[in-house]
């Protein structure tokens, strides 16, 4: 709006009166938009100005006194300017806002590791995402400075030993940006063999069956693996990993061999292990009077990447959880939250993608009655089920810590030709704020995470917590049920699964007939009893200790994001009924 302050008295223009100047904005609105670091050159027209005096100023600081005005600035924002023109008989006061808007720069980002060793002939896909922008983005991809595609994939195949540097570049006018990808080709004969356990001392309760399986391990071809239990007469032929067979308590002693051929050279590999097998209720721990119901401690938080990690609104979160043990401290007084009467009202917490995970504990063994026995708070309805997978464990050792052996407990899907057991899924860190995060899994498949700046414009959907680039997930898949219903993606179903499965709309074991339609905290309910082992065959459990979810389906449902377990809180359904 324009100000006009006259003071009347004779003139010297054409009409013979002198006048106050007047201010004419090449901008009807007054508003001006610039990118940060571009410079705005702002020149109106003026009238009557001949001898006036200019004066730009921001914040009460004068920032310009010529009749056009050159501004910049690194910082996206708004800035409120003034400009006065005075000449003798008045003044003209026009308010400007300038708009700085942060550059669009389209961040690259090549999905998968860093850095690969391969064999020669070995075809890799790489794929690249740019972050999404308004402007006209060209992508190109170069193998050792030489450009070989424009398109968001290329295909590299291991021709040559040597050291090759892949990189993708993205451009447009606002800059930009390149991610690189080393990769290292050698002959089939240079690959060592690797053949790696997470621990070699093991432990188990009597009677029971263990899987002993590497993390990781080479090809297989042409291996001879060999095992030795104590106790045996000779060495059994088997494969890359071993089951034991726990009998009474005790220690045992189990070695396994790898041999091939290098060459003419034979190579032996040698890795012996320490099982110690504990008495079934060993370490029970018996309810008492002043014993919860309720989980009374969270032991981890791993959630895969999604809309609700580290947001601050609806996520809860305060961006100080940037260690393993804050998130903990985050998800506990999540599921600890009261209302003003001071009556328990848990709130929930988002594990994310698939895999994601969390680990609670209780102040008491929980009894495996035959029935019913667990109660987990999910916020499932009709149409909105976002399958959970329940794993217990006992504290087999006794140290209060659920470092021991994960059961399953079967649903409705376990066993079916569609559900994946041994699903494995890595994320990787985004190059840049604002992007998605993209994944691998380990049956040849890839994907994002997508950004959904509509909704949850936190930086990064990638926990704050997880130090690593990359980190993998793994556990049981379910075959995912959602559809878009309209159509034409305006609106999804998350369909329910028959039983077993946490956040889950189930007409089973939610053991209510209740809509729920305000999609509050309501349980599905658990046997210990259907627990089962790493071949899916039935275990029998007296007592759990520790319970695990773990996010079931690796899918998304269009604006709604990805198919994301939440979880309200736990409880010994046994002190409940």
């Amino acid at each position: 709006m324009s100000v006009a302050v006259v003071v009347f008295a004779p003139s010297c223009n054409r009409s013979g009166v002198i006048t106050a100047p007047n201010i004419i904005l090449d901008s009807e609105t007054g508003i001006y938009t610039i990118k940060s670091g571009r410079e705005l050159v702002i020149a109106p027209e003026y009238e009557s100005a001949e001898e006036a005096d200019f004066k730009w100023t921001l914040s009460g600081e004068v920032i310009g006194t010529s009749p056009s005005l050159h501004f910049m600035r690194e910082e996206a924002g708004q800035y409120f300017i003034t400009l006065t023109v005075t000449n003798e008989v008045g003044q003209d006061l026009e308010e400007i806002r300038i708009d700085v808007i942060d550059l669009e720069i389209p961040y690259v980002s090549i999905s998968g590791d860093k850095s690969l060793l391969v064999t020669q002939g070995t075809v890799v896909d790489f794929a690249a995402t740019v972050r999404e922008n308004t402007l006209e983005t060209k992508l190109v991809w170069s193998c050792n400075g030489i450009q070989v595609s424009n398109d968001t994939t290329y295909r590299f195949t291991a021709q040559e030993c040597g050291e090759y540097s892949i990189v993708a570049t993205a451009a447009n006018e606002d800059g930009t940006s390149s991610d690189e990808v080393k990769v290292q080709v050698v002959d089939p004969s240079d690959i060592p063999f690797e053949w790696e356990f997470s621990s070699v001392e093991l432990h188990t309760v009597e009677q029971r069956r263990m899987l002993i399986s590497p993390v990781k391990v080479g090809d297989t071809t042409g291996v001879e693996f060999l095992w030795f239990q104590g106790g045996q007469d000779a060495p059994q032929k088997g494969t890359q990993s071993y089951i034991f067979s726990a009998g009474d308590a005790g220690d045992y002693t189990v070695v396994g061999s790898a041999s091939f051929y290098k060459g003419e050279q034979r190579i032996t590999l040698q890795r012996e292990f320490k099982v110690t097998v504990f008495a079934e209720g060993a370490h029970y721990r018996a309810a008492t009077g002043s014993s919860s119901a309720d989980w009374n401690r969270v032991y981890e938080y791993t959630p895969a990447p999604g809309q609700f990690i580290n947001e601050t609104r609806t996520g809860g979160f305060n961006g100080t959880q940037t260690t393993p043990e804050a998130a903990i401290a985050y998800a506990e007084a999540r599921m600890s939250e009261t209302n003003k009467k001071g009556e328990p009202s848990p709130n929930f917490v988002s594990l994310g993608g698939f895999g994601g995970y969390i680990v609670v504990g209780f102040d008491h063994s929980i009894d495996n009655s035959g029935d019913y026995d667990l109660g987990i708070l999910g916020n499932s309805f009709s149409g909105s089920s976002e399958p959970g997978i329940v794993w217990v464990m006992q504290d087999e050792n006794g140290n209060g810590l659920p470092d021991d052996t994960w059961y399953e407990l079967a649903g409705s899907e376990t066993g079916k030709e569609e559900t994946v057991q041994n699903y494995e899924v890595t994320y990787y860190r985004p190059t840049a704020p604002m992007m998605p995060v993209q994944w691998k899994d380990n049956l040849g498949n890839s994907g994002e995470i997508d950004y959904l700046k509509q909704f949850h414009r936190q930086d990064y959907y990638y926990p704050l917590w997880v130090e690593s680039d990359s980190y993998t997930l793994k556990g049981t898949c379910l075959s995912a049920r959602n559809y878009d219903a309209s159509g034409n993606g305006s609106y999804w179903v998350n369909v329910e699964y028959d039983w077993g499965y946490v956040d889950n709309f189930s007409p089973v074991d939610r053991l209510t007939d209740g809509a729920n339609a305000g999609a509050a905290a309501n349980a599905n309910h658990f046997k210990i009893s259907h627990a089962i082992d790493f071949e899916c065959q039935p275990v029998n459990l007296d007592f759990i200790d520790f319970v695990k979810v773990q996010v079931g389906v690796n899918a998304k449902s269009g604006w709604l994001g990805e198919v994301s377990t939440e979880v309200f809180g736990f409880y010994d359904y046994n002190m409940k009924k």
